[in-house]
């Protein structure tokens, strides 16, 4: 899942970045408010967590911003304050969660995951395509009653074709969503990271479920035999 984080703070910045991309999400970060709003309205993102106090445009803005534009991402906002005039202002403007800093990183990744979950409906909280199984907060996977290790990549990867099971994605799409923007390197990585999860998922077990759909891209087929 990639998420945009709207922060100015650059330890907290580091600091939750790396977390967020051991747990399988691809991170963008804007350090100030102008280039929040700019980041969320151009590129595609599963969720923004965004701090208030932010320079240039603070994040009440942004998010009153995007909500008039009909940008309707799954925003966090996080605050050092801790009033409920501030909790109450983040929901007006349009978010759709609120956490008063510090906060736990275990609680902010559960309630980022759940904000991700609400905005799709259909998407459980553990997803199920045949015989395979993921768990995202455990960061845990199945085939059957066979538990795969894979990386945070990997899993990643696997998790953005388990949501479109059955539907085609291109090259472009696992980039934009497995990897962040600061990403320059080959396009065809999303190849490597599909034959090292063909290995992990189908090979040993005698599958075909993840295919290559010549020129146009990839499918995760949940009964590919």
């Amino acid at each position: 899942m990639r998420v945009l984080y709207v922060e100015d703070d650059e330890p907290q910045v580091r600091a939750l970045k790396r977390g967020l991309e051991r747990d399988g999400f691809a991170v963008d970060v804007a350090r100030d408010g102008e280039e929040g709003l700019w980041l969320a309205t151009e590129s595609g993102y599963d969720a923004v967590v965004l701090d208030i106090m932010l320079p240039r445009l603070n994040g009440y803005e942004v998010c009153r911003r995007l909500r008039d534009a009909e940008i309707w991402t799954p925003i966090l906002m996080l605050t050092a304050k801790d009033g409920d005039h501030d909790h109450a202002e983040a929901l007006d403007t349009g978010a759709d969660d609120f956490l008063a800093k510090p906060v736990s990183y275990l609680v902010l990744v559960a309630h980022l995951r759940a904000l991700i979950r609400r905005a799709s409906p259909a998407r459980p909280a553990v997803l199920v395509a045949g015989d395979i199984r993921l768990d995202p907060a455990r960061h845990q996977c199945w085939r059957g009653e066979v538990e795969i290790d894979l990386t945070p990549r990997q899993f990643s990867l696997l998790e953005y074709l388990m949501t479109r099971a059955g539907d085609v994605v291109s090259k472009t799409d696992v980039l934009e969503h497995v990897w962040d923007d600061a990403f320059t390197g080959d396009p065809n990585i999303v190849e490597v990271y599909v034959g090292y999860l063909r290995r992990k998922l189908d090979t040993p077990f005698g599958r075909t479920s993840i295919q290559t759909v010549r020129l146009v891209g990839y499918r995760l087929d949940p009964d590919g035999g």
